[in-house]
């Protein structure tokens, strides 16, 4: 997977040292790589929909259909909110080491607090926080990367991606340019 400056730059800080909130950094190869400040955001907001979607009442899941390619297109029954907690917690369990799974699992799952986390882990804070960031950049990365199906973005997790997706309008649209003193003005009209 290629990663752009079209995907980083929103998700960027823009007080990053690293990269200046572009959201990527060049490495000698001249490939880049994203920043950790783009992966903590992943990581945050795929947390944040995986606590939305187990704070919900039981009887707000709803039952989905998704539609699958194929000549007699069939399609498959899902309740998407389950399907992507367990998909959160399963790819974390995958991806980390034990300690980083218990750091997890007791810091973002049952939401312990960092003193009760050194305490549990017989950590100190600097140790507990820098375990925290390299847990949200690796799954960070993890969740984006994922085949064939990522967890990020949530949008096309739950609503599958939108390609092939055009207006009626745009079809019958002509653009008409015509100069003026300042520069080149777009017009559209329409033809039906």
């Amino acid at each position: 997977m290629e990663w752009t400056r079209s995907e980083t730059l929103a998700l960027a800080a823009p007080a990053c040292n690293i990269c200046l909130g572009l959201g990527l950094r060049i490495g000698r190869s001249e490939a880049t790589h994203p920043c950790n400040c783009v992966l903590r955001a992943i990581f945050r907001a795929c947390f944040d929909r995986f606590r939305d979607c187990v704070s919900r009442e039981k009887y707000m899941s709803r039952v989905t259909l998704d539609p699958l390619p194929g000549k007699e297109r069939r399609g498959t029954w899902g309740r998407k909110d389950e399907e992507y907690s367990a998909d959160f917690c399963l790819v974390s369990k995958r991806t980390l080491t034990e300690l980083e799974h218990r750091i997890f699992r007791y810091h973002f799952l049952m939401g312990a607090d960092w003193k009760l986390c050194c305490h549990r882990l017989q950590m100190d804070r600097g140790n507990f926080f820098h375990a925290v960031y390299r847990i949200e950049q690796k799954l960070g990365r993890v969740f984006r990367e994922l085949e064939p199906y990522a967890l990020f973005p949530v949008n096309e997790y739950f609503h599958g991606p939108a390609k092939g997706v055009s207006s009626c309008l745009e079809e019958h649209v002509v653009p008409i340019r015509r100069p003026c003193g300042h520069g080149i003005h777009v017009f559209t009209q329409r033809t039906a």
